[in-house]
């Protein structure tokens, strides 16, 4: 508590010091200096109420003399006023000053001149001549007598101006000097939260000049991009298309901000995370081809640093389910060609990838899984084009349609016939990329074998928990298996238990004897939200199933 007493009184003098610097000039290197200071200034606000409001009047004035002097110079600093909460916590610091019950004439006059400081802040944006003044004079315009209604005028005029100025081409005395814009951005900052000035930030955005450099601060576009992530400024797509395309840094924290989201929630199921990938509106801007490579590049980031997690997995997959359908509504309007978005990879191969399985008959999906596994055969094993990557880029590509992966496993399962040999390449890529050649054909061979034993059982009159199990390999007898191995023949499983007639009514004790670790518990869960997701997705019609994979959903959401 002390330390934090000694750290409260040396920002305090701190803070005094700069607040008499900016009330006694008022030059743009000023302003500019004010601007840059508004969030750490708001935040030692915060402090200092923080610790005022656990003292009463007299203590404050004790323990701070000058707070008076303080939270005066505050409250005529306009561009304190408008920066996001400033407003507000200066009216809780001004509160704790007044004394309810005041004994002397001291107090009286205390409380008298506090109540007149929150007067000026509630009426502070009705702006008088000395506030906009010095907003019009950061803007480039000549002192004068201004009234508030010129503020919305002067703001509609300047984004005439700005609308203009790209349309002048090189006729350099009808443009607006980069100098000019670049000031304008700079005094938009703390300003950008309020509905007066959006036309103005919008129009900033959007307004693309003829220098080789960005003009624009590049506090602006931060301080834009947090307003937008924190829900305080509405902005259309483009709007924030022209933002992230023109300043990287503010792509990269939506980015983090979204994966700040996934992870703080507690269950991130994936109507949850197309909730918030929505939200984002990364695959909207993703639309275009610039934002859509550095999103998927960090996605290949957050894979690589997790090894793989099935949360990432199945946020990449969300993403790009969402990417395809703003894609398909601007499909009108593209411009790009799909190489530019997956420009490493075989063309023919992203062609069949993009294919949405809704839209090819269920009794031709074998079809293209076919085609899928021997173009990615083609390029992993026999490598006759080095120029598509390695076994890493054909299954980072993959896994953004990971839905053909369970659509094929799906299909082992409804069918008793030979298992297709591109059917159980697939499988065996998809879960286990890094194997070799032959450690993959090791692992078709076990997928055939569990397959066999699964079909023989399915003509079984009485069909055990028990038996299943053990068709499967994962009684507590067997001997391990790889992770991603026992993760594939599990999902079998899950898949059999799902659509063969007798599955339904021994899918609890399955599942129990399945579920020996949380680890795996929440894996099962995983698959099953996936699977509806999915179903939800391709508008399959299976009653039955829905309802099982619900109830069981729901029993294991209250175990992990």
């Amino acid at each position: 508590m002390a330390q934090n007493s000694a750290g409260l009184s040396s920002d305090y003098q701190f803070w005094m010091q700069k607040l008499s610097v900016w009330d006694q000039a008022s030059t743009l290197e000023t302003q500019q200096d004010t601007c840059l200071h508004l969030p750490q200034f708001q935040e030692f606000l915060r402090q200092m109420y923080e610790a005022l409001k656990e003292m009463d009047s007299n203590t404050v004035t004790e323990r701070f003399p000058t707070i008076g002097q303080l939270l005066a110079k505050t409250c005529w600093n306009p561009f304190i006023l408008a920066y996001d909460e400033s407003q507000k916590i200066l009216i809780w610091c001004l509160c704790c000053l007044i004394n309810k019950e005041p004994r002397n004439s001291g107090d009286s006059k205390l409380n008298s001149w506090t109540r007149g400081l929150l007067s000026h802040i509630l009426s502070a944006f009705r702006f008088d001549m000395k506030e906009v003044g010095l907003f019009t004079q950061g803007l480039g315009y000549a002192p004068a007598d201004y009234y508030p209604g010129l503020l919305k005028n002067m703001v509609l005029s300047l984004v005439s101006e700005l609308r203009e100025n790209h349309l002048n081409g090189f006729n350099t005395q009808r443009r607006m000097a980069p100098e000019r814009v670049r000031s304008l951005s700079r005094v938009c900052v703390p300003l950008v939260t309020l509905p007066d000035f959006e036309p103005l930030v919008l129009a900033l955005l959007t307004c693309h000049g003829h220098e080789p450099q960005e003009v624009l601060w590049p506090e602006f576009f931060g301080a834009v991009n947090e307003a937008f992530l924190l829900k305080k400024i509405s902005l259309p797509t483009s709007a924030i298309v022209c933002l992230w395309l023109r300043h990287l840094p503010s792509l990269e924290k939506a980015m983090l901000h979204l994966f700040e989201k996934l992870i703080s929630s507690e269950r991130n199921f994936l109507r949850r995370i197309e909730c918030f990938m929505k939200d984002s509106l990364l695959p909207e801007a993703a639309c275009h081809p610039a934002i859509f490579r550095i999103v998927d590049e960090m996605f290949r980031y957050a894979l690589l640093e997790t090894d793989g997690a099935p949360e990432v997995l199945a946020t990449i997959q969300v993403f790009t389910w969402c990417f395809l359908e703003a894609l398909g509504k601007e499909k009108k309007q593209l411009k790009f060609a799909l190489k530019t978005y997956f420009p490493y990879a075989s063309p023919s191969l992203v062609m069949v990838l993009l294919q949405h399985p809704k839209d090819i008959p269920q009794g031709l999906w074998h079809q293209s899984l076919k085609h899928i596994s021997e173009k990615l055969r083609e390029i992993v094993e026999d490598q006759t084009d080095g120029s598509y990557g390695g076994p890493f880029e054909c299954w980072f590509l993959f896994i953004h349609f990971g839905g053909w992966a369970d659509i094929a496993a799906e299909q082992l399962l409804m069918s008793e016939a030979e298992p297709p040999e591109a059917v159980l390449w697939l499988l065996a890529f998809s879960y286990r990329p890094r194997d070799g050649s032959q450690q993959r054909a090791q692992t078709m061979v076990e997928v055939k074998a569990v397959h066999g034993r699964l079909m023989k059982l399915l003509r079984s009159p009485a069909l055990s928990a028990r038996d299943l199990q053990a068709a499967a390999g994962e009684s507590q007898a067997a001997a391990p298996r790889p992770s991603a191995c026992g993760q594939l023949i599990r999902h079998l499983l899950l898949n059999f238990l799902l659509w063969a007639p007798g599955g339904h009514a021994i899918a609890r004790e399955v599942i129990t004897l399945m579920a020996h670790t949380d680890e795996i518990t929440h894996e099962i869960a995983s698959f099953l939200d996936q699977t509806l997701y999915r179903w939800d997705r391709l508008c399959m019609e299976a009653p039955a199933s829905r309802k099982l994979a619900r109830e069981l959903l729901a029993e294991l959401r209250g175990q992990v």
